[in-house]
């Protein structure tokens, strides 16, 4: 049983310290990948769905060769890129539409039927502000704008009048 747990007796147990040192190396910049993944993941969770799939490399369990190692690691490092910039292209569109929603209620005549959602400022829910003429035509007529801003999804108010 001894002679079992002894590396130096089975050839195919050694490895010399170059290798190892060589995965140890790749396992810590694995797992640095994947802390960056999981917090964008985290970052992003109710706004953008991020593609968490981990690559498969084997079809059972074993050791990873320095060749998988540097595939697993090289995908991560793919998925990784692809997910910040997907997350900052997101990110700069929501500002973008803050900046627009902050303009709009300063001149809503300046946006005519401009509409901006709550998805699109990253907010959770189904509300939405909408430039739109004061008292219908003789408003927009007369130029008569304002920002009105919906209470939410319009099942809600239903819901609630039916519990009632």
């Amino acid at each position: 049983m001894l002679d079992l747990l002894d590396r130096e007796s089975h050839p195919a147990l050694r490895v010399d310290g170059d290798e190892r040192l060589a995965r140890a190396e790749l396992r810590r910049q694995i797992g640095h990948l994947e802390r960056q993944l999981s917090t964008l993941v985290a970052e992003a969770f109710p706004r953008l769905d991020v593609d968490t799939r981990a690559p498969t490399v084997c079809d059972g369990p074993r050791a990873l060769g320095l060749g998988e190692l540097e595939s697993v690691r090289d995908s991560l490092a793919i998925r990784v890129g692809e997910a910040g910039r997907t997350l900052q292209e997101r990110t700069d569109r929501e500002a973008r539409n803050r900046e627009l929603l902050e303009r709009m209620l300063a001149r809503p005549m300046d946006f005519r039927w401009v509409r901006v959602s709550r998805a699109d400022l990253g907010e959770p829910g189904c509300g939405h502000w909408h430039s739109r003429p004061r008292f219908g035509p003789l408003g927009m007529l007369m130029g008569w704008w304002r920002v009105k801003v919906s209470s939410g999804c319009p099942l809600s108010g239903r819901l609630a009048a039916v519990e009632r």
